[in-house]
């Protein structure tokens, strides 16, 4: 098995040809023989640069517009022959393929064009064929051959090339083909998933290129790793980096802020909302919000969903937090925010998110769509005898919604478009009542004519008759309980209003 090797052949395909003139350049000094196609061919020769048409070693032309271009044993064999085999050796001298030790290739921007909603015709186009079958077939032979798969390799390679006389060693070809079947695994992954939306075999497949080292997984015996790009959803203006359970957090506050148009703020932590308050201005949403609960909101994650003015950002600085989320920001708010070093100020960008969740569970993983659904005043059924106001009916929508993204089991209490207290992750559904009135009281908020939502049915009349008493006058459930009927009897005997949506939103 050759350690060392000395490229005395490359073979040179690119689709993007930034960054390329450095190498080229180098290995024609080394010496090398350069073959080429097309437009990479002639960007060699726009560089006074010696090159072989790949159409003049193989003596077919590119055909088929151009599908069909290296797909030829003099090529293929001029990869894949392994040198240490006198068989091939023989073979090579027999048909007069020359030994192709380098290949640059990259692959056809077939997920750029999808993501610029491409034609059909135009998406089929860009998957490569001739470009993924030179990365594995150099890839594979990787004893003899080195691959470059992307333009980012293309100074690491010219490092090595120039400090080591034009030769790579074994471990510099084995870390080359790890990349190389990195980027055609990828490549395949989007491939497949862009065909398997419509009528969806029951595969699992993701493929995310972009990762991050967190300092630490949800505790700091954790190791942690963020796949993505961070930088696509969010400009970061101060701060340090993102922790395992910020990132967590701001997903979930991401995910509730969208549920509101006007001007809105909510507060965070663990996940769940422990303040949030929708007002004509952001200034006020976010008084009213840190009121429902000022001793939970301290470090935690806050999001708005309009502008951060100085003026609110006067406010918010008053506060401990870890991480602030908004579409913008004015200048002076942010010089204002940079005070403090650590904490972190993002600003939001327009990005559409996945529909789709998935996690690891025990020896697999569980996918399923993102609830995506949100019931409004005309989904909502009343029950009772009493009718719910328009002011009611209002608050209930804005419960159902804190409902939606917070930990089962929920109870949440609402007042003029304001969260007054919720229980959160209870064993049952008195207890998590029981913990939300509790909530209220310690913050001197009275329940008389504010309103209630649960996740789920009531089994048994109890939560109603106890949150009758509270001073709540309308209820929010989904229904579908065998019992439900006592529920509505409990309402009924109280002189309160009850809905029932049909959506069940628990969240484990």
């Amino acid at each position: 098995m050759s350690q060392s090797i000395k490229i005395k052949n490359a073979l040179i395909s690119v689709y993007y040809k930034d960054g390329l003139e450095p190498l080229v350049r180098l290995l024609a000094e080394q010496g090398v023989q350069l073959f080429s196609t097309g437009g990479t061919e002639q960007f060699i020769k726009d560089l006074n640069l010696p090159v072989t048409a790949v159409e003049d070693l193989t003596g077919y032309p590119s055909i088929l517009g151009g599908r069909v271009k290296t797909l030829h044993p003099k090529v293929f064999g001029g990869i894949l022959n392994r040198r240490n085999l006198q068989e091939d050796k023989a073979q090579i001298a027999e048909y007069e393929i020359p030994e192709i030790d380098l290949v640059i290739v990259d692959l056809y921007p077939f997920e750029e064009t999808v993501k610029a909603g491409g034609t059909e015709e135009e998406i089929i186009e860009k998957i490569d064929i001739g470009g993924i079958s030179l990365i594995r077939a150099a890839a594979k032979n990787f004893n003899d051959v080195v691959i470059i798969a992307s333009k980012t390799d293309y100074s690491t390679l010219v490092e090595q090339l120039a400090s080591q006389n034009g030769e790579t060693t074994l471990a510099q070809r084995k870390a080359y083909a790890k990349k190389a079947f990195h980027t055609s695994s990828h490549y395949d992954t989007a491939i497949f998933n862009y065909f398997n939306q419509e009528e969806p075999l029951a595969v699992f497949k993701q493929s995310i290129t972009d990762a991050e080292s967190l300092r630490y997984g949800e505790n700091p015996h954790q190791q942690g790793t963020f796949y993505g790009n961070l930088d696509d959803m969010f400009t970061k203006l101060n701060g340090k980096a993102l922790s395992y359970n910020n990132l967590v957090d701001v997903d979930a506050a991401v995910a509730l802020i969208d549920e509101f148009d006007e001007p809105t703020v909510a507060i965070l932590k663990h996940t769940n909302a422990c303040g949030i308050a929708s007002r004509e201005t952001i200034l006020e949403a976010w008084i009213d919000a840190l009121a429902c609960d000022p001793v939970s909101a301290f470090g935690g994650v806050l999001i708005a969903n309009r502008e951060i003015d100085l003026a609110t950002a006067t406010e918010i600085n008053k506060l401990f937090f870890e991480v602030l989320i908004a579409p913008s920001y004015e200048p002076a708010a942010v010089e204002l925010f940079k005070a403090k070093k650590n904490r972190v100020i993002l600003e939001r960008k327009d990005v559409e998110l996945s529909k789709k969740q998935f996690k690891t569970l025990l020896n697999g993983v569980i996918e399923q769509d993102k609830d995506l659904i949100i019931e409004g005043p005309e989904q909502m059924t009343t029950v009772t005898e009493k009718q719910p106001t328009a002011e009611e009916l209002n608050d209930l929508y804005f419960a159902n919604k804190i409902v939606k993204h917070t930990k089962s089991n929920t109870i949440v209490f609402v007042k003029n478009n304001t969260l007054l207290a919720s229980g959160v992750g209870q064993t049952s559904r008195v207890d998590a009542l029981k913990q939300a009135i509790v909530k209220a009281e310690a913050f001197n908020f009275s329940l008389k004519g504010a309103v209630m939502a649960s996740d789920a049915f009531f089994p048994f009349p109890d939560c109603v008759e106890i949150a009758a008493d509270a001073g709540i006058t309308a209820v929010l459930q989904p229904g579908g309980s065998i019992k439900d009927a006592d529920s509505v009897n409990m309402a009924n005997d109280k002189g309160i209003a009850m809905v029932t949506t049909g959506i069940r939103h628990f969240k484990h």
